[in-house]
């Protein structure tokens, strides 16, 4: 039998690029947090961690009706990404199945997204799937326990990046969505998103 997966959701982020809190952004009404655990929750984990910092208790706010979903503080925030990633590796510690790990700035995200994600990381030699950002393999991201289990050699404002750019060509699932790879990083980026129906204009 298949191990589950388990999800991760960073939404810890300062956002200071934009300039206010990108998890608060919202897409037909919902936050974008809000969002990002729905359609994570919707994969089936066996467990859904969130992960909150910057602009915490208005971005939890937005989670008091999603079921199953676990908010735990990253206290390092500040400090860059590998906090978040740090401190979700000690709370799923003892789990021995596949990670799927995701951001909320990404408003082209969608269930079918995740699911090829998932799929092909079952598929792949090395139990990993990542989204293609150009020519480097990102988040969203699927990682096998063995991977995931690196997690606390991370430091700064890196991921698992490099580590799933140094597998073999054939043993990762790649996903190539280039809707995905524009985040919304900065008020240009927001605007552009915008304009394209993508998150709600400012009211």
């Amino acid at each position: 039998m298949t191990t589950p997966h388990a999800a991760i959701v960073l939404a810890a982020g300062g956002s200071t690029r934009l300039g206010r809190p990108k998890q608060l952004l919202r897409r037909e009404g919902e936050a974008l947090v809000a969002r990002a655990v729905r359609l994570v929750g919707d994969t089936g984990p066996s467990r859904l961690v969130v992960m909150l910092g910057a602009s915490r208790d208005a971005v939890a706010a937005e989670l008091h009706a999603a079921p199953g979903a676990e908010l735990h503080d990253v206290a390092a925030w500040r400090t860059g990404l590998s906090a978040s990633l740090r401190a979700a590796a000690h709370v799923l510690r003892g789990h021995s199945g596949p990670v799927l790990i995701t951001g909320v700035d990404q408003p082209a995200l969608d269930a079918a997204h995740l699911r090829a994600l998932l799929d092909g990381a079952r598929a792949a030699p090395s139990g990993c799937a990542a989204l293609m950002h150009g020519a480097r393999p990102g988040a969203p991201a699927v990682l096998s326990p063995v991977l995931f289990a690196r997690a606390g050699g991370l430091d700064g404002d890196r991921g698992f990046g490099a580590l799933l750019a140094a597998l073999p060509d054939d043993a990762l699932f790649r996903l190539h969505a280039p809707a995905l790879a524009r985040d919304v990083d900065t008020p240009d980026a927001l605007r552009a998103a915008q304009a394209e129906g993508l998150l709600d204009r400012d009211a």
